[in-house]
C-alpha cells in the first residue's frame, strides 16, 4: 500500500455541519490541520467551528450552498485569500430524495442531482484548479455511499447520484494524477446520520415516512448503545483520513458496504436479487417488530451498566 506523503495543513469539508462532515472535520483538526466547516447552515457549521476550537484546535466557517456554481467560485476564492490553497477538499454535503420512480418529478431529480451530483462537481473543479495551479499537489475526498453500487427500489435518485460521484471520482483520479492530486470516493454502508430525517419522500404515505423515520432514530438510538459504536459518523472520518493517508481510490465503510461492493464486481445478478424486495413497507413490517423487541432490552442492559 503507497503511503501519501502529502501533510494536510488546510482542509475544506462542506456538509461539516453534523454527521459525517462534523467528524472529518474533528479528525482532520485533530492531526493539525486548519479546518475550513463549510455547510448551508451557517449556525451548523459555526457549531462545529467552535468544538474544534474549544479542543485547542483551528477552524473557521462558512455558509455554502453547494447547487450554486457562483457561490462555489466565491468561496474557493475567499478560502485562498484567508489561508492559501487546500491540501484536502472533502466533498460531503448530500441530501435524500426517494419514493417510487413514477411518481417522481423533473424538480425532484434535479433537487437530488443539484446537491450529490453536481455540487461535488463544483468542488471538484474549482479547488481542483487551485490545486493544480500551485503545483504541489493535494487530495480530493467524494463521499459517495454503498447505493453507488446497490440498486434498490423507490432510491433511484440517490443512488444514481452516489453513483455518479464514485464514476466521477475515478475518473478525475485518472485525469488529475499528472497534478499529483489524489482523488478517493468514500462508499458507507448504514451510518448514524440526520440525513433520513431531511429527506425528501414522495409519493409515498406521510404516516408510512413517519414511522419509517421513528424506526430509523429507533435503529440510531439502539446502535448507540452498543460497544464500538458500529454506525459511528466517526467510522467515515477514519476512512476519510486513511483515502488521504494511502491514497485509495474507493473505499466502502462497514460490512453491507463491503458486501454490496464485492458482489457488484463478481456477482451483479445476485446483488439485484438481495436488494429487490425492498420497500417502506417491508422496512416497516421486518423493522418495526424487531425494534420494539431489542430496544426495551438494550435500555434495560445500558441502565444497569450505568450502576456499576
Amino acid at each position: 500500500m503507497k503511503i501519501n506523503n502529502l501533510d494536510p495543513q488546510l482542509v475544506v469539508v462542506t456538509g461539516g455541519g453534523s454527521g459525517i462532515g462534523r467528524a472529518t472535520a474533528i479528525r482532520f483538526a485533530r492531526r493539525v490541520a486548519h479546518v475550513v466547516v463549510s455547510d448551508i447552515d451557517l449556525d451548523s457549521a459555526d457549531a462545529t467551528a467552535a468544538m474544534i476550537k474549544g479542543a485547542g484546535r483551528r477552524a473557521s466557517a462558512a455558509r455554502l450552498d453547494v447547487t450554486d456554481p457562483d457561490a462555489w467560485e466565491s468561496f474557493a476564492r475567499e478560502v485562498r485569500a484567508d489561508h492559501g490553497v487546500p491540501d484536502v477538499v472533502v466533498n460531503n454535503a448530500g441530501i435524500l430524495v426517494s419514493g417510487p420512480f413514477l411518481e417522481l418529478s423533473a424538480a425532484d431529480w434535479d433537487k437530488q442531482l443539484s446537491v450529490n451530483l453536481m455540487g461535488v462537481v463544483h468542488g471538484c473543479r474549482v479547488f481542483g484548479a487551485q490545486m493544480a495551479e500551485r503545483g504541489r499537489g493535494g487530495h480530493i475526498v467524494n463521499i459517495a455511499s454503498a447505493a453507488a453500487f446497490t440498486p434498490t427500489p423507490v432510491m433511484a435518485p440517490y443512488s444514481v447520484s452516489k453513483a455518479g460521484v464514485k464514476m466521477l471520482s475515478e475518473c478525475l483520479r485518472l485525469e488529475l494524477k499528472p497534478y499529483g492530486i489524489g482523488v478517493s470516493a468514500i462508499c458507507p454502508g448504514v451510518i448514524n446520520t440526520n440525513i433520513g430525517d431531511r429527506a425528501v419522500t414522495v409519493g409515498v404515505d406521510p404516516a408510512l415516512v413517519a414511522q419509517a423515520q421513528r424506526l430509523t432514530r429507533q435503529l440510531q438510538e439502539f446502535a448507540e448503545m452498543l460497544p464500538f459504536a458500529p454506525m459511528s459518523p466517526d467510522l467515515v472520518a477514519r476512512a476519510v483520513v486513511r483515502a488521504v493517508s494511502y491514497d485509495l481510490a474507493v473505499v466502502p465503510v462497514r460490512a453491507e458496504a463491503w458486501l454490496g461492493y464485492v458482489m457488484h464486481r463478481l456477482a451483479p445478478g445476485i446483488n439485484r436479487r438481495m436488494t429487490q424486495p425492498f420497500s417502506f413497507d417491508l422496512v416497516e413490517k421486518l423493522a418495526g417488530p424487531l425494534l420494539d423487541r431489542v430496544t426495551p432490552a438494550a435500555s434495560t442492559n445500558a441502565e444497569s451498566m450505568a450502576h456499576i
